[in-house]
């Protein structure tokens, strides 16, 4: 869905990205990529006084660098300089744009089609400290329970303190097969946890869905790659073929967004007109819109999102045009609060170039940099567990051998489990959809409604 056009110094596509911390793999670190693959058009034109260098500051740059050519206290090449110099350049603008050596821009690719090595975390600077932003499902790190705002103090044991995200990244890599150990520190917690980690390779299937109940779905989106659009339509047809679906639950917490192009796709299928997400930047071919089309696989089936803090980029933009199209109910925490684009340059030299580029923003005009989707419905993640023993909910079913009711089918001996019981978040996702049918059911009468 993006327009098309290239890079002018090499000719290769570039890549638009909307996630925001870097993909922690086997082979390399990457930032999850956002958006289209883009083709021909005009170079772009510098700003007005761009060309105007400080002649000054170029003068002080060139004494830094001999300075440390001559007198550091180990000798440096004059390409591990600019390549440092080019880092911190970027380093320094914010925490999404960096400088990405030929192994690390490969790997990105990698990512986006969802196949890479690694253990599956997402990871930035957050106080310029190394963060978890999200554990990728079913990999390594969220089998270990890893898990979003986890502060990562040493890597086999080397502390993070004063590691660059990309120094970082560079002690994360390894064969499949190794093991890694990590220092993680949770908030709430006194002590460190060590976690031994083995690398792996990962297919990453971003979506995932099952019925809760009959006639009630949920599709879970773990992030946005460049086929997750395509696999959110498969299964909702998935989900539909029991039957027509009376609720939706969208669970997009701990996605650490992805494709831009992959979330207005799946944006899409709830939406069937309107505006779903929109940019701005300093260049005109960074103003881009995104609407919806009227051809739709769940324009009205009743519709929960769940987001919380590890739900950032992408993710929130999904979130982002559903809430300000009023087309479902947000229900979780607070979101990560990552409101910018960033674009993958290819360099001539086989190294890339990750840039901030633009702002987006929702339809209604908002911009969640540093802020965040507040959901219309606040539920803490949380574990409903009560026991017989404790004399709490204690009821005549909950008694052994109780006599049935005459409606009721002989279960007694089934074992059950309840979607609260293992997720509470989702069990009330599951229960608002069933008060939002009975609220919505056609034709129901006036006088089904309870009166005092």
């Amino acid at each position: 869905m993006n327009p098309s056009r290239s890079y002018p110094a090499t000719g290769a596509p570039r890549l638009r990205t909307c996630a925001g911390a870097l993909l922690l793999t086997l082979s390399a670190s990457l930032g999850l990529p956002a958006a289209a693959l883009a083709q021909d058009a005009a170079p772009h034109q510098a700003p007005d006084g761009a060309n105007d260098l400080p002649v000054e500051d170029v003068r002080t740059f060139a004494e830094v660098f001999e300075r440390i050519k001559r007198a550091y206290v180990e000798e440096v090449d004059d390409k591990t300089l600019l390549r440092n110099a080019m880092r911190g350049m970027l380093g320094q603008l914010d925490p999404h744009s960096e400088y990405l050596d030929a192994e690390a821009f490969q790997a990105l690719r990698e990512t986006t089609e969802g196949e890479f090595s690694g253990v599956g975390i997402e990871v930035g600077l957050r106080d310029d400290q190394l963060t978890v932003i999200a554990p990728i499902d079913d990999t390594p790190a969220a089998r270990a329970g890893v898990q979003p705002g986890d502060r990562i103090v040493a890597i086999d044991g080397t502390p993070t303190n004063n590691l660059t995200l990309q120094e970082a990244v560079d002690l994360m890599r390894g064969d499949t097969g190794t093991e890694i150990e990590l220092t993680l520190l949770r908030e709430g917690e006194q002590e460190p946890r060590v976690l031994t980690l083995t690398r792996a390779s990962i297919r990453s299937e971003s979506v995932n869905s099952r019925l809760l109940e009959p006639g009630y779905g949920y599709l879970r989106i773990s992030q946005f790659q460049s086929r997750t659009g395509e696999q959110t339509r498969e299964a909702l047809e998935s989900l539909s073929a029991a039957g027509p679906l009376r609720g939706l639950v969208l669970d997009l917490r701990n996605n650490p967004g992805g494709v831009l192009s992959a979330a207005t796709e799946v944006a899409d299928q709830f939406l069937t007109d309107g505006l779903i997400v929109y940019t701005e930047g300093r260049l005109s071919d960074d103003d881009l819109r995104f609407t919806a089309h009227a051809a739709t696989m769940a324009p009205e089936v009743p519709l929960v999102v769940l987001i919380n803090g590890g739900s950032a980029s992408a993710a929130e933009i999904v979130a982002g045009a559903l809430q300000d199209q009023h087309r479902g109910v947000l229900m979780g925490t607070q979101s990560f609060g990552k409101g910018s684009v960033q674009q993958v340059l290819p360099l001539g030299n086989g190294d890339g170039l990750k840039l901030t580029t633009a702002r987006y923003y929702t339809p209604a005009g908002r911009s969640i940099q540093a802020e965040g989707i507040t959901p219309d419905v606040r539920v803490v993640r949380g574990r409903l567990e009560v026991e017989e023993s404790s004399g709490l909910q204690l009821r005549e079913s909950s008694l052994r051998g109780h006599l049935l009711n005459d409606s009721q089918t002989d279960t007694r001996n089934t074992p059950t489990t309840s979607v609260a019981a293992e997720d509470y978040q989702l069990g009330e996702a599951l229960n608002l959809l069933k008060a939002l049918d009975v609220i919505q059911r056609p034709g129901r009468a006036a006088s089904d409604t309870p009166t005092p």
